[in-house]
């Protein structure tokens, strides 16, 4: 058991101390990464609110069996997340005076089993882009097996970043989707996941041919619909016939539906990054440089300097 660390902070209930530090931490992160917070943080005090449990009551009894009533539903990487929030949350709490200490050091965190994902043969590479030619799959296919981006990379390419005298493609903006107070929301942003993300990448011959095929098709969209073709959204390659950027949903549910279509076996689009890591595509020896998933174990991520605003006692 805590102990009462700061009176007026130790007395909060665990469920109300989590939503106020949701919110006290809410301008130092990206959106994206606070709708995952905020969706982990609702998960946590939907269990707890029924406990009625004071912050400076929490034991580490009390969120293991929280983890194992979730784990009769949810996945173990889905419990390391809520892992991760508390103990941030309880880190907080610490620096601050709330609490004494974290329990998090006695939980028992469940070992997630190693993640085997799942990729194409070089000949089932060369197999898929034969098959997804003049698909509205295929610039997401060739980006994803070829250069290995993430969906958000592909979605967020723009025609200005690709240099066709330079014959090089700069990946510096995404387009991801977050779930936020209940709402799916599409977020632009000219960042990308991590640092090492930020990057040039060659275009090779094939591609590039590809690439000004496309772009002749966008300008003749363009000039045929007019008014109603989306000027806005017309600046990224993966629009379709009206200029609408693609969403990133797309290549999630449909990629998976034209692989059992076509008789290739089912996986995931992001198992394309796989492919490419893997030598699966032909021309991987051209772009190295694109692989730039980070196997080391991720960085933690914390806020030396959160903002000092008071958690108060509801």
């Amino acid at each position: 058991m805590q102990g009462t660390g700061n009176p007026a902070g130790g007395e909060i209930l665990f469920v109300d101390f989590m939503e106020q530090w949701l919110e006290v931490i809410k301008p130092s992160i990206k959106l994206t990464t606070y709708g995952g917070y905020q969706y982990n943080v609702q998960m946590i005090t939907c269990y707890f609110r029924e406990h009625k449990i004071l912050l400076n009551r929490l034991t580490a009894e009390d969120i293991n069996n929280f983890y194992q009533e979730k784990l009769k539903w949810l996945k173990a990487t889905t419990i390391h997340k809520f892992y991760a929030n508390i103990s941030k949350a309880l880190k907080y709490a610490v620096q601050n005076g709330y609490i004494p200490f974290s329990v998090m050091d006695k939980v028992n965190r469940r070992k997630l089993g190693r993640f085997t994902g799942k990729f194409l043969k070089q000949s089932e590479a060369v197999e898929l882009f034969e098959a997804v030619k003049g698909h509205k799959l295929e610039l997401g296919v060739i980006f994803g097996a070829f250069y290995g981006l993430r969906r958000a990379e592909i979605v967020g390419l723009k025609w200005d970043v690709v240099d066709f005298d330079a014959n090089t493609v700069t990946i510096e903006h995404t387009v991801t989707i977050a779930t936020i107070d209940g709402k799916q929301r599409l977020i632009a942003d000219d960042t990308t996941k991590t640092k090492s993300s930020f990057r040039a990448l060659p275009l090779v011959p094939d591609i590039c041919e590809k690439l000004l095929k496309f772009k002749a098709e966008q300008e003749a969209n363009r000039r045929l619909c007019g008014k109603m073709y989306n000027k806005a959204e017309g600046c990224y390659l993966y629009v379709d016939a009206l200029g609408n950027r693609i969403n990133p949903h797309y290549l999630t549910n449909e990629f998976p539906k034209f692989l059992v279509e076509h008789g290739f076996k089912r996986m995931r689009f992001h198992d394309l990054r796989h492919t490419n890591a893997c030598g699966g595509c032909r021309f991987s020896r051209y772009i190295k440089s694109a692989w730039a998933h980070q196997h080391k174990h991720n960085r933690k991520t914390i806020y030396s300097r959160s903002p000092k605003k008071e958690i108060r006692s509801r």
